[in-house]
C-alpha cells in the first residue's frame, strides 16, 4: 500500500493549471486570479458623507448651539452647485459629493429647521445643536483605495466581495484560470437510476449525483456522462464523449480487482493509467492517470468510499489546475467528545464525525455507522477525522479533522 501524501503528490504533479483566460465579472466567482490587479482609479472617487445631514464649515459650529442659512440640497449622485461660505450649510445625503467650503457633516440627527414663519419667507435655517471636528462623517477620496494601488495579487479565489471590488474598479473582464467541465461517469451492470423497481442483486445509483455535487462544490462545470452497464464499448464509447468534451473526468466503480472491472480495462488500453491501493480506509482503491491531456480520477464504487476519495485525491487535483496555491484542505486540531475506536491494520482512517463548536475549539463525535456502504452516517458528517495507525481516539483526546462544510 502506498502512503496518501505520496499518492496525491502524484496526481497533482499531473494536475498543472490550465491557461488562463479572460471571463466577464460577473461569470468569475469561485476563479483564481491570473495576474495581479492594480487599482487605476481612486475608490472613492471623491470626498463624500457618510451620513443623512448637513455639510458645514467646523469652524461655524465650535460654538454651537448655532444657526446656519441652508444653500443647496446636495443628493447622492449630483454635483454641488454651491460653495459653503461662512455662516452657510449644506443639506446632504449619504453618498452626496462634498461642496466646496465645506470641511465636515453634521448628522441630521443632531439638527433641526427653524420654523418658517420666523424669517418670512427667508432662505432655510437650520440649528446644528453639536461642535463638530474637521473630517466629520467625510469620507476621503481614495478612502478604500488609491490610484496605482495593489489590490488582489495572482492566486486570490474570486468571492462575492472580491466581484464587488472589481466592479467598484470599473473592471468588466478578469484574468482568471478557467473553470473546468468536469465529466462523471458511474459504470456496473447492478446499478439502476430510472427510479424502476429493483430487481435481485440490483441498487440504486447514488455515486453519480453525489459526485456531480462535489464537482459543483468545487467551483467547476459538472458534466452527467450518465450510467455504463459492464459492457466494455459502452463504457470506452461513455469515457470518449468525457474525454471530447471535458477537462477532466471522475468515473466511479470498476477500479478494483475483479474480473468485471472493465474501466480498468479500458482505461489502460486508451490511456496513461496507474492503479493503486492507498494506506487509508475506506477508499483504498484509486486509478488516477490521464487520457491525452485530460486526467482521470478512477474512484471506487462504494458509496462513502467514493466520497472520501474524492475529497483526499479529486478534489485537490481540480482545484490545482484552476490554479489554488493550496489545493488540498487543511486539517484543524478537534477534540474528541467520545471514544473513537478502530483496529490497527496498517491504514490511516477517515472517520465520518460530526464537528461542533466547543469552549473556543472544535469537538467531534462519530456521526454513526463507519462502512463504506454506510452514506446516512457519511450525508450526517460535516467532518472527517484523521485517526491514524493504531487503536483509536480516546475521548479527551486531540484529533485532526478535515472540516467539509
Amino acid at each position: 500500500m502506498l502512503p496518501l501524501e505520496t499518492v496525491r503528490e502524484f496526481v497533482l504533479d499531473r494536475c498543472p493549471a490550465r491557461t488562463p483566460v479572460s471571463v466577464p465579472v460577473a461569470d468569475a466567482l469561485g476563479l483564481v486570479t491570473a495576474s495581479e490587479i492594480i487599482s487605476a482609479e481612486a475608490i472613492p472617487q471623491f470626498a463624500n458623507t457618510a451620513m443623512d445631514g448637513f455639510a458645514v464649515r467646523s469652524a461655524d459650529v465650535a460654538d454651537a448651539p448655532c444657526e446656519l442659512r441652508v444653500v443647496e440640497t446636495i443628493a447622492a449622485g449630483h454635483a454641488p452647485q454651491v460653495t459653503v461660505g461662512p455662516g452657510e450649510a449644506s443639506r446632504i445625503m449619504t453618498g452626496a459629493i462634498i461642496p466646496p467650503g465645506a470641511d465636515a457633516v453634521v448628522m441630521v440627527e443632531r439638527t433641526s429647521i427653524v420654523p418658517d414663519d420666523s424669517r418670512d419667507g427667508a432662505a432655510e435655517i437650520v440649528r446644528v445643536e453639536v461642535s463638530v471636528p474637521p473630517g466629520n462623517h467625510v469620507r476621503p477620496a481614495g478612502d478604500d483605495l488609491h490610484a496605482g494601488a495593489h489590490v488582489f495579487g495572482v492566486g486570490t479565489e474570486l468571492t462575492a466581495g472580491h466581484l464587488g471590488v472589481l466592479c467598484s474598479l470599473g473592471m468588466t473582464e478578469v484574468k482568471v484560470f478557467p473553470r473546468l467541465r468536469v465529466g462523471v461517469l458511474s459504470t456496473g451492470d447492478e446499478l439502476v437510476d430510472d427510479g424502476s423497481p429493483l430487481r435481485p442483486g440490483q441498487i440504486r445509483d447514488s455515486n453519480r449525483r453525489t459526485l456531480l455535487a462535489l464537482a459543483h462544490r468545487v467551483d467547476v462545470v459538472p458534466v452527467d456522462l450518465g450510467l455504463a452497464p459492464d459492457d466494455p464499448d459502452r463504457i470506452e464509447a461513455a469515457i470518449a464523449t468525457g474525454i471530447d468534451t471535458c477537462d477532466a473526468m471522475v468515473t466511479s466503480g470498476g477500479v478494483s480487482m475483479g474480473d468485471f472491472d472493465y474501466v480498468k480495462s479500458v482505461l489502460d488500453r486508451i490511456g496513461d493509467m496507474a492503479w493503486m491501493q492507498v494506506a487509508i480506509k475506506p477508499a483504498k482503491p484509486l486509478a488516477f492517470g490521464t487520457v491525452g491531456d485530460v486526467p482521470v480520477f478512477g474512484l471506487p464504487g462504494n458509496p462513502v468510499s467514493s466520497m472520501v476519495s474524492f475529497e483526499l485525491f479529486a478534489r485537490p487535483g481540480l482545484r490545482s489546475m484552476m490554479g489554488h496555491a493550496d489545493p488540498v484542505r487543511p486539517t484543524v486540531m478537534a477534540t474528541a467528545a467520545e471514544d473513537l475506536p478502530r483496529r490497527a491494520d496498517g491504514k490511516t482512517h477517515f472517520m465520518r464525525v460530526l464537528a461542533t463548536p466547543r469552549d473556543g475549539g472544535v469537538e467531534v463525535r462519530s456521526a454513526g455507522g463507519q462502512g463504506s456502504h454506510m452514506l446516512w452516517a457519511m450525508a450526517k458528517a460535516n467532518a472527517l477525522a484523521v485517526v491514524p495507525d493504531g487503536d483509536g481516539v480516546r475521548a479527551g483526546d486531540p484529533v485532526d479533522v478535515l472540516l467539509l462544510d
